[in-house]
């Protein structure tokens, strides 16, 4: 095929974030919008991008150009942290924490031993993260192996950028769901070998938590971290006051929740802890030091009851956060809900979360939590090219209220508190639509 063939090009209004930042009043002088833009891709990664008016005539006369104008074009959303198993048990009811696990989801993870039941799911849950713009997620699996296989087969299928990992746990859930630490090092082993970089399929060492992995186990996860030291680690953190309490009973010889992970060498670069709602000052300073992140969940947190995620003292602490739908105690998969939900938390606690502070923590701040902010996250060229074509328009009331804004962040903050799937007008993954609204 030859080189013009391979070349794309979308027109429209584009939003990005250039760069990284370590406090949230550094965003808006990184924020970069093109009213009448041109994105060229080529091989799945950004060729050119800039003003129409300057790159309309690096455009072969037989490329079809894709004209989103009256759209707004956004890097793919990054969801931080998700469960696909639970995708089927999404609006459980009326549990915290840990009865939670017990009533719905230990049951529900049961099934994914089942192979085939694992690919119809996976398809499932690819499905929806596409129709909601997620082109990045890291993503836990089940005990089972056969999840992940799962998983990483569909993903690999359109080659989209996926972090996921087998659950590792040992105790206090039922037997049909446990593994052991010999058979946890050797399952994630053979997983990694299989999965790891191939393509841009990325693999995530995956306790559940801590008190469904013995210390034998967590020594396993760190020889997997020590041999494989470019994979990720994704565990929960401080989510419920209870199960704080419980992990200080399991393990009493260690100062607190973090630290049983830290001695096990599980902090630090591409380490991402789910939740960390009730955090301690010395939890916050360890999470700072190592370059630990953090995925806050905002409606996880309030449908479980967990609590209020203090997104500020992350800011102070220059703690890496980005956002995690947490399905299925998280109730959707759509990013802008999720914004909308964590503008509420922290509106609870005295902070107003902005539009433009919003998108960033949802594209290029969640890229560099995963630590993959070199390769997505916004239009720089040489970036994969994932990114999502919003319509701010979708319902009559979003119309009236996008009539009625005069700004951009307004209208970009009205997306945010009044957008859901419908706002979702393409996907495109590695350069290639894979999903349209009908």
């Amino acid at each position: 095929m030859s080189g013009e063939q391979t070349l794309k090009a979308v027109r429209g209004s584009f939003l990005d974030i250039t760069r990284t930042v370590e406090h949230p009043e550094e965003i808006e002088s990184a924020l970069r919008f093109i009213e009448d833009g041109l994105l060229l891709i080529r091989d799945g990664k950004v060729a050119w991008f800039g003003e129409w008016e300057d790159g309309k005539a690096q455009i072969p006369s037989s490329i079809r150009v894709r004209d989103y104008r009256g759209k707004i074009v956004v890097p793919g959303f990054v969801d931080t942290h998700i469960h696909y198993p639970q995708s089927e048990m999404v609006g459980a009811y009326g549990e915290q924490l840990l009865e939670w696990l017990n009533k719905h989801t230990f049951p529900t993870e049961r099934r994914y031993q089942d192979a085939e039941y694992a690919r119809e799911m996976s398809t499932f849950f690819l499905k929806q993260l596409l129709r909601n713009g997620t082109t990045t997620a890291l993503v836990f699996g089940t005990v089972h192996p056969e999840s992940v296989d799962a998983l990483f087969e569909a993903a690999s299928q359109i080659n989209m950028r996926m972090i996921a990992g087998k659950v590792m746990m040992d105790r206090n859930a039922p037997d049909y769901l446990l593994d052991d630490a010999e058979s946890s090092y050797l399952q994630s082993k053979a997983l990694i070998e299989r999965w790891h970089k191939n393509g841009r399929l990325l693999y995530a060492i995956t306790p559940r938590f801590a008190p469904t992995s013995t210390p034998q186990q967590l020594a396993m996860a760190q020889r997997l971290r020590e041999e494989y030291p470019d994979t990720w680690l994704h565990t929960h953190l401080c989510e419920n006051k209870q199960e704080i309490a419980w992990v200080k009973e399991l393990y009493p010889e260690h100062d607190g929740y973090l630290d049983v992970y830290h001695q096990y060498g599980l902090t630090g670069k591409r380490s991402v802890f789910a939740h960390c709602v009730h955090l301690e000052d010395k939890e916050w300073d360890c999470l700072s030091k190592t370059g630990s992140s953090i995925a806050f969940c905002p409606t996880s947190n309030l449908y479980l009851g967990s609590g209020l995620f203090n997104l500020q003292q992350a800011w102070r602490k220059k703690i890496k956060v980005g956002i995690g739908t947490d399905i299925g105690a998280g109730t959707t998969f759509n990013m802008l809900q999720t914004l909308n939900e964590a503008y509420k938390v922290v509106q609870l606690q005295g902070y107003r979360l902005s539009a433009y502070e919003a998108f960033y923590l949802s594209t290029l701040g969640g890229a560099h939590a995963l630590g993959l902010d070199h390769c997505i996250g916004n239009f720089a060229a040489g970036k994969e090219a994932d990114f999502v074509v919003l319509e701010p328009t979708a319902t009559p009331l979003q119309q009236l209220r996008y009539d009625n804004s005069v700004s951009l962040v307004d209208k970009l903050f009205v997306m945010i508190t009044l957008g859901d799937d419908r706002s979702i007008y393409r996907t495109y993954v590695d350069g290639r639509l894979v999903y349209e609204r009908t």
